[in-house]
């Protein structure tokens, strides 16, 4: 399968043609993040990791911002079909460099 696009997600997002995993609405809460962060995020996003191998659909990692505009990231996969949220999470400056879109080396 192709490498996944911004765009395709945007799409899927806007048909509301979207599953939440139960993990993700779990972090979602618990994070006070809300669904509509997670829509704005990938509408103002850029794909900045891809996760071709994941399962059960390939999957990214999408840089944008919440509706507060602080950075978030959302894990989606996707079949073509249906955007599907695994999780969503503000950048940990640990683990991300200033611009929340390079992972430090280890």
């Amino acid at each position: 399968m192709p490498e996944l696009n911004i765009e395709a997600l945007q799409k899927l997002c806007d048909d509301k043609s979207v599953i939440w995993s139960v993990h993700a609405l779990k972090r979602l809460q618990e994070r006070g993040i809300y669904r509509d962060d997670v829509f704005n995020a990938i509408h103002t996003g850029k794909i900045i990791e891809q996760y071709p191998d994941s399962y059960p659909y390939p999957a990214c990692l999408v840089l944008g911002v919440s509706t507060n505009n602080e950075y978030l990231h959302i894990v989606a996969g996707c079949n073509g079909d249906v955007v599907c949220i695994v999780t969503a999470y503000f950048p940990d400056s640990d683990k991300f460099e200033s611009d929340s879109q390079t992972r430090k080396e280890k």
